[in-house]
């Protein structure tokens, strides 16, 4: 995934909910709805969340140092693993702790009873408008996957981070106007209540999935099946007789480090090796591009040379 598509589903995403917190909390104001106080608090999680997940991308666009020669780039997965946490608490455990308090003292919407409904459907139309954004920027990279392959599988934290806020974003939307509008319809808050409960279940699921993502980025991933199969592909070719072993891993999203034995012939000259080597690197970067650190270790390959024609070491004292 290119970070510029990223960045512009994160500004629609930013966009979108500031606006949308902004007239949640008018609607609370008027209402006192629960399920209007637990969606501003959602939409201002979410708006914090996108802007962590700005300073994440800006941070890790720093140049590699002598204290961290591999570069910044895992600090994108440190900001997205930070979102889940604040989805969880902020947005989920404040909206359990609303519906646990309106359920112990249920009251009625008695003053400005269509305002939340207005805002609600409002706020499902901006919310399909980021949505909408960040399905479009995500199609680009995405390729067969199915959504749930790509959010597993998805090497950037930022469009997963935002297509996973913006589907609780629409079903909160969706359990509060159900929320607010049995409670409209039979004058009791329990409904109210319930439906930020659903909105707290929600966030807390959400935050969980974006969690379990992040730290397996974190610990580290390596290259996508594709990626290791053309990099080795790469790999085989004048002066390099296979791949002998290979390890992968990605250093930030658009970085990945590439790891190889490779068997070179028994009988070439230090000179030959080295070209060999440039030459196999240039192959690799030019099937996978992001492919930016590569280290090779040539070795014979044992299991195809004859013992006899390899060298022995000098019996001892000689």
């Amino acid at each position: 995934m290119s970070t510029e598509g990223g960045t512009r589903a994160i500004l629609a995403a930013l966009a979108a909910n500031l606006g949308i917190a902004a007239s949640k909390f008018v609607g609370f104001l008027l209402t006192r709805s629960s399920s209007m106080l637990a969606e501003s608090i959602h939409s201002v999680a979410d708006s914090g969340n996108q802007v962590l997940l700005l300073v994440g991308g800006r941070r890790a666009s720093r140049q590699a140092t002598p204290e961290h020669p591999f570069g910044y780039g895992r600090e994108r997965y440190v900001y997205g693993f930070v979102v889940s946490i604040v989805l969880f608490s902020v947005g989920g455990l404040f909206a359990l702790y609303e519906a646990w308090h309106k359920w112990s003292d249920p009251h009625p919407i008695e003053s400005w009873a269509w305002v939340p409904v207005v805002i609600l459907l409002v706020a499902i139309g901006l919310e399909g408008y980021s949505f909408r954004t960040a399905i479009h920027e995500s199609n680009r990279t995405r390729g067969s996957r199915s959504w749930p392959a790509f959010v597993r599988t998805s090497k950037s934290p930022e469009l997963p981070v935002v297509l996973l806020e913006d589907t609780a974003a629409l079903l909160g939307l969706v359990f509060a106007l159900f929320g607010v509008g049995l409670t409209l319809a039979t004058h009791d808050g329990r409904w109210d209540a319930l439906g930020t409960a659903l909105i707290g279940v929600l966030l807390v699921g959400v935050a969980a999935v974006l969690a379990v993502e992040m730290n397996s980025l974190l610990i580290g991933e390596a290259a996508t099946p594709e990626h290791r199969e053309a990099i080795e592909a790469a790999l085989v070719g004048e002066g390099v007789e296979r791949v002998i072993h290979m390890r992968t891993l990605h250093l930030g999203p658009e970085e990945l480090l590439v790891a190889a034995k490779i068997a070179v012939p028994a009988a070439v000259r230090a000179e030959d090796v080295a070209v060999a080597i440039d030459a196999a690197e240039r192959r690799v970067r030019a099937a996978v591009p992001i492919a930016r650190v590569i280290y090779l270790e040539p070795d014979i390959d044992r299991a195809r040379v004859a013992p006899s024609s390899l060298p022995t070491a000098s019996p001892a004292g000689h």
